[in-house]
C-alpha cells in the first residue's frame, strides 16, 4: 500500500504546476519579435546601393542581436524589377524582404514590368542621398564647367554612365542637368549599369566619359585617388566630399536618391508589425547612426502606411518628370 503522505506530496505538487503560471522569462516579447530564417533580397549586383544598404543594415541588425542571421542574397536584373517579381510572387512569406528605392520606381515604368512597388507591403524608408558626379583620375576634365562644356559640344563623344535603368536616379539626375544646361536629354548619350557596382568598374575603365551614382558607392574610390568628384546633386555640399553642388556651378539642380525595404504583398499583420519594429530598433541604434555618417546618407525614415503613401508620390513624380524630359 502507498505511503499516504507521499501520495499526498505528489498530489500537492501537481496542483502547485496546474495553479501558479510560469514565470515570464526575461526578453520574452523581443524573442517572440525576432524572425527565424529572415532573407534578404537585393535586386542588383554587389557594390551598389541596395546591396551595401541590406549587408550594412544586416550586420548592424546581428550586431545589436535584434535579430538573429540574415542572409543577403542577390538577384539583379532589368533595374530591380527581376527581384520584383520574384518578391511579389512570395506572397504571404514574412521571412524575405527586399532593398530598393527610387531606382526600382523608375524601372518599373521604364520596363514596363507586370508587378509594381504598389503590389509590396512597404516597410521603411532608411536613407536619402545626393547623387554624385565622377569621372576617373586620368580624365582630362578637371571641374565640373569643363565636364559640362565637352558634354554640350559633343553629347554623343562624352557618354554619362548610372547604376540605374532609365527612370531611376543615376539617369534622372542627369538628364535634369542637361535640360538644365541646355542640352535636349534626347541628344545625351545615357549608358546603363545593373548597379554601382558595375558602373564604377566602367568609369575606372574609361568607358564612359562621367558617372552618376550615390555617395555611398563612390566613397572608397574617391578616398583612394582613383575617381575625382566634380560635384553633387543635393541642395548642400556633403561632408567629407571635396566638391561643389550643381547649384554653385550656375547649374539649377537639386536632386536626391532615396533608399527603403519592402516586404511580400499579403503578410499578415504580426509579421508586417515584426517587420516594421525590426527596422525602428536598427534606426534607434549608434551603429546605425554612424554607418549614415560613413556613408554620406541622411536619416530619413519613416514605416509603414507614411512609407507606402510616400511610394505612391514618388510613382507619380517619377512619371511626371519623365514626360517633363520628353523620355516618356
Amino acid at each position: 500500500m502507498r505511503n499516504p503522505k507521499t501520495w499526498l506530496s505528489v498530489l500537492a505538487a501537481a496542483l502547485l504546476v496546474l495553479l501558479v503560471p510560469p514565470l515570464a522569462s526575461s526578453g520574452g516579447d523581443e524573442a517572440d519579435s525576432r524572425i527565424r530564417g529572415l532573407r534578404f533580397m537585393v535586386p542588383n549586383t554587389p557594390g551598389g546601393g541596395y546591396d551595401i544598404t541590406a549587408r550594412t543594415a544586416a550586420k548592424t541588425i546581428e550586431d545589436n542581436d535584434i535579430n538573429g542571421a540574415i542572409e543577403v542574397f542577390n538577384l539583379p536584373g532589368a533595374g530591380g524589377t527581376v527581384g520584383l517579381g520574384r518578391l511579389v510572387n512570395e506572397r504571404g512569406n514574412g521571412r524575405l524582404a527586399m532593398s530598393m528605392g527610387l531606382g526600382v520606381v523608375g524601372s518599373v515604368y521604364t520596363n514596363s514590368a507586370p508587378s509594381s512597388l504598389q503590389d509590396t507591403t512597404p516597410i521603411a524608408r532608411l536613407t536619402e542621398e545626393a547623387d554624385i558626379i565622377v569621372v576617373g583620375k586620368d580624365s582630362p576634365y578637371q571641374d565640373i564647367n569643363q565636364l559640362l562644356d565637352a558634354w554640350k559640344a559633343d553629347p554623343g563623344g562624352v557618354p554619362v554612365g548610372g547604376g540605374s535603368s532609365p527612370g531611376g536616379p543615376d539617369h534622372l539626375a542627369p538628364m535634369l542637368t542637361a535640360k538644365a544646361i541646355g542640352l535636349s536629354p534626347k541628344r545625351v548619350r545615357y549608358v546603363s549599369y545593373d548597379g554601382g557596382g558595375e558602373l564604377m568598374a566602367a568609369v575606372l575603365g574609361g568607358k564612359v566619359g562621367f558617372g552618376v551614382s550615390g555617395i555611398g558607392e563612390t566613397r572608397d574610390q574617391i578616398d583612394a585617388g582613383e575617381l575625382r568628384a566634380l560635384a553633387v546633386t543635393s541642395p548642400e555640399r556633403v561632408p567629407g566630399i571635396d566638391a561643389p553642388t550643381l547649384q554653385e556651378s550656375d547649374v539649377d539642380v537639386s536632386f536626391t536618391n532615396w533608399r527603403g525595404v519592402v516586404a511580400p504583398p499579403g503578410l499578415a499583420d504580426r509579421d508586417r508589425e515584426k517587420l516594421i519594429t525590426m527596422f525602428s530598433r536598427l534606426h534607434d541604434t549608434e551603429q546605425w547612426r554612424d554607418a549614415l555618417r560613413r556613408n554620406g546618407w541622411s536619416d530619413a525614415f519613416a514605416t509603414g502606411d507614411e512609407f507606402a503613401g510616400f511610394l505612391k508620390s514618388e510613382n507619380d513624380r517619377v512619371v511626371s518628370v519623365l514626360k517633363e524630359l520628353g523620355l516618356a
